[in-house]
């Protein structure tokens, strides 16, 4: 009779069971940019996502155009670095990935470390950019800044099924 000593033990112990079924998961946007692609670390960055809880749910190597590029930094559009962050990310592949985990927006920038990786290499030096940034711009990395961040990057590279998941579009 292992059911009744199973619902015993949830009602015995009720944090310790519903703390595995509380915990809600949240997906993120990650860019390897093209110094972390042609650095080739694209497989120690997977690596260390798998190794910090991160599940990867999608994936895309794709080399993006400038189109696509001034369309999804468009916020920067006015900034005096642009033209240089477009010509960066237009000047090889780059690989694409939602992230899931609980708390995965925030996990995620903790792991990357701050945008500066001269800074990381200071403040976090464990961190992803403090590893394999090289300078402001080439950084290794991209991440959401905000769950809102994040769903909107995400449907920008990959359309969601009804079921929730994301797909690849059909351009990429």
């Amino acid at each position: 009779m292992l059911l009744p000593f199973f619902l015993l033990s949830i009602l015995s112990f009720p944090n310790r069971c519903s703390a595995d079924f509380s915990t809600e998961t949240e997906r993120t946007l990650a860019i390897i940019k093209p110094d972390g692609v042609t650095g080739n670390h694209t497989n120690s960055v997977k690596e260390t996502i798998i190794n910090h809880g991160f599940r990867i749910k999608e994936e895309s190597f794709i080399q993006l155009d400038e189109d696509r590029v001034k369309s999804f930094y468009a916020e920067h559009s006015s900034r005096s670095f642009f033209p240089s962050l477009v010509e960066y990310m237009t000047s090889g592949p780059v690989l694409i990935m939602v992230l899931e985990k609980g708390n995965a927006v925030a996990d995620w920038r903790a792991l990357i470390g701050p945008t500066d990786p001269l800074k990381a290499k200071v403040t976090h030096p464990h961190s992803v950019r403090a590893i394999c940034g090289l300078n402001l711009q080439k950084n290794c990395v991209h991440g959401s800044d905000s769950p809102q961040s994040a769903r909107r990057e995400i449907s920008f590279f990959f359309k969601m099924t009804s079921s929730g998941h994301a797909s690849k579009h059909d351009e990429l």
